[in-house]
């Protein structure tokens, strides 16, 4: 799903706001803290409430795992010049139903309304588009979640139906909007400069010299 360029772990995206990494080990407390709060959890597919530590540090070894093999794409939301403060996560892997590369994203209640979430979602799908083979990516909702559907139709979405929606973490199939966006909508938003979506791809740094402290 994703080449050589994104599978060591010194790769990261820049934004005019954020800095996206790898998980660590050392932000098991700050996604135990922010992502088990019910308000973040509940609308999540896997995280379950409370999240216990363990929880967390089995997340972060299995998304370095699929960073690692390419299987997927999973990166901590930081601030830039605060890359060790985890504000959130944002990843793209095979979807639960589907195997087909699927977005999703968290980001914690202290920092929701000022777009990150939005921004973190653009420069992740650049890269997706950028970097990699396939030509389409999903995404889903849970209907009573407007906030994550914003974000989605703000980075191109288009809204394919709804259904029910697999949540392991929360017991069953829940009611979900469902959305898509292809290769050509997104280079096409791009060109148009359709609801401020960046015009390049956010920069990359995978410099070889660089080693991060896990």
């Amino acid at each position: 799903m994703f080449p050589d360029l994104t599978r060591d772990d010194v790769f990261r995206l820049e934004t005019r706001r954020l800095w996206l990494r790898w998980p660590r080990l050392a932000d098991v407390q700050a996604i135990v803290r922010l992502a088990g709060e019910k308000a973040i959890a509940e609308m999540t597919a896997r995280i379950p409430h409370p999240y216990p530590p363990e929880d967390a540090e089995r997340f972060i070894f299995q998304s370095r795992r699929s960073n690692a093999d390419g299987q997927g794409l999973v990166l901590a939301i930081t601030p830039k010049g605060k890359p060790n403060s985890l504000i959130g996560v944002v990843g793209i892997g095979p979807g639960l139903e589907t195997g087909k590369p699927t977005l999703g994203y968290w980001l914690g209640t202290p920092h929701w309304g000022q777009g990150y979430a939005t921004e973190a979602a653009r420069a992740l799908i650049d890269a997706f588009f950028a970097y990699g083979e396939e030509d389409e990516l999903m995404a889903s909702a849970r209907v009573l979640n407007p906030g994550s559907r914003r974000v989605l139709e703000k980075c191109g979405f288009a809204y394919q139906g709804s259904g029910l929606a697999e949540l392991p973490a929360r017991g069953g199939y829940y009611p979900a909007d469902h959305f898509r966006l292809d290769r050509r909508a997104w280079e096409s938003l791009k060109t148009w400069g359709h609801t401020g979506l960046v015009r390049e791809p956010a920069s990359v740094d995978a410099g070889q010299e660089l080693s991060l402290v896990h």
